[in-house]
Order: C-alpha cells, then sequence, then structure tokens
C-alpha cells in the first residue's frame, strides 16, 4: 500500500521546477472551489470539500499575500498543507501548471468509454449523481460508497470493503486526494479492469499515477478564467462552472 499522500508528493516533485518560474496572479476560494490563475494565464481549480476549512474568523490567515508570490508557495500545500483547505489550494496550483493535455479531445460523459455490460460490478467512490442512472441503464450493479450522510444512507466498513475488493470497475472521486483517502481506497481494489479517477479536481498527469491501479483519468482544464474565477467569487460550483470548462478522458495505462 502506498503511504497516504503520495500521490500529492509525486504531483509537487514533478512540477516544482515548473512552479519556480511562475507567479500567481489570481486565487479565489469560494463554496464549493478553488480557483488559481498564473501570471501566463493558465488556470487550475480544485473542489474545496465540505467542512474542510479552518475553523474560526480567520480561516486563512496568509490572506492578502497570495497575488503575486511565486507558485511554488501554493504548490507547496500539496505536501506541507495543514487542512483540505491548503490542499486545495495546492491542488489548483498544481492543476494550473498542468495545463490542458495535447490531446484535447473533449468527452463530458466519462463512463461511455468503460464498456460497461450487464452483470459488471460498478463502485462508485463518491457519489456522482448524474451518471448514476447511466450507468445503471448499461444493466451494470452499482455500489455508492459515500461519506456525507446528508447525500445518502452510507455503507457499513464491511459493505465498502467487499465492493471495493469484488468490482469490476472502479469509479473515484478526485476529493480522495484532498482528504488524504486516495492510497487507502485504492489499496482495498481487487482486481478492476477499470479504476477511473474522475472530477474536475482530477491532476491531468498520467505518469504521476504509474504504479497504482488507476487507468483513467476523468477530468477538466480551465477554457475561460475570467469566468471561471468570477463563479468561484460568487459561490458556485459544478454545473455553473461546467460550460467554462473542457472536459477530457485520458488513459493512465491499458486496463486489462
Amino acid at each position: 500500500m502506498l503511504e497516504k499522500n503520495t500521490l500529492l508528493k509525486r504531483l509537487h516533485e514533478r512540477l516544482a521546477s515548473t512552479a519556480a518560474f511562475r507567479r500567481i496572479a489570481d486565487l479565489r476560494v469560494g463554496l464549493s472551489y478553488v480557483g488559481i490563475q498564473l501570471d501566463d494565464g493558465a488556470a487550475g481549480i480544485a473542489a474545496l470539500l465540505p467542512d474542510g476549512s479552518p475553523r474560526g474568523c480567520t480561516v486563512l490567515k496568509e490572506a492578502g499575500t497570495y497575488a503575486g508570490a511565486p507558485a511554488e508557495e501554493a504548490l507547496g500545500h500539496l505536501v506541507y498543507g495543514r487542512d483540505p483547505l491548503r490542499r486545495a489550494i495546492g491542488l489548483a496550483a498544481a492543476n494550473a501548471l498542468v495545463g490542458p493535455p495535447p490531446d484535447q479531445t473533449e468527452d463530458r460523459e466519462a463512463t461511455s468509454t468503460f464498456g460497461l455490460q450487464p452483470g459488471d460490478k460498478v463502485a462508485m467512490v463518491g457519489l456522482f449523481a448524474p451518471l448514476v442512472e447511466r450507468i445503471r441503464a448499461t444493466g451494470a450493479s452499482l455500489t455508492i460508497i459515500e461519506k456525507n450522510p446528508e447525500r445518502m444512507d452510507l455503507l457499513s466498513e464491511e459493505e465498502k470493503r467487499r465492493a471495493l475488493a469484488t468490482c469490476d470497475v472502479a469509479i473515484v472521486t478526485a476529493t480522495t486526494l484532498l482528504n488524504a483517502t486516495f492510497e487507502e481506497t485504492t489499496a482495498l481494489l481487487g482486481a478492476p479492469r477499470i479504476t477511473a479517477l474522475i472530477g474536475p479536481s482530477t491532476p491531468l498527469a498520467p505518469a504521476v499515477f504509474s504504479g497504482t491501479p488507476v487507468t483513467h483519468l476523468g477530468g477538466a482544464f480551465v477554457a475561460d478564467a475570467a469566468r471561471v474565477l468570477q463563479i468561484i467569487s460568487e459561490g458556485g460550483g459544478t454545473p455553473a462552472l461546467r460550460p467554462h470548462l473542457r472536459f477530457v478522458n485520458l488513459p493512465v495505462r491499458p486496463p486489462g
């Protein structure tokens, strides 16, 4: 099993040299997302987890110091961030530094490439509500593993472990990188033919996932930075951001 936060450390190591030449032009912390724009115009976002911010009247004590600071300071939160908010700032910086992949083929439906068949067992880690009926319409069985009891009834630990150990396809939210459960979750997988990390927070850097069960990355890059930053500042979430993002699916390694 990989150590906790191994993937964030790999991402930091991969991007640190690039970050040394960039500065932060703008940082927005909204209700659902964090957004960063760099001095070269590139932008990246990452989800802000519910209850992911420190408590108290000062949520981010370094507020007012980010704009103009070296990008490596924000990227450093991937390794040194003490809470999900700072890790989200680090991941947004990483996503800005990674930028769009060379092949920008857009595919808004991540599961369309999975070849789901009747009888397939799908484990979904983190509820992606728009995908639920599409998956079930294929005849595949779906088990949803969610941490937030306000979204749905939660499974027992035994049920979670069984679903992960026996699934044919695993769909894992990229927010597992932010709450430090990615390594633990993927270690519980049996031998799924596909393991997809999905969501707008997903870092589109396939090499970082070498040696993990991940076969696909389903993420997004920022197409209109000005609109994305405005929407984040105004408290918007994925539905409002979607028209200003471009969604892509990247293979990490051939399934099988």
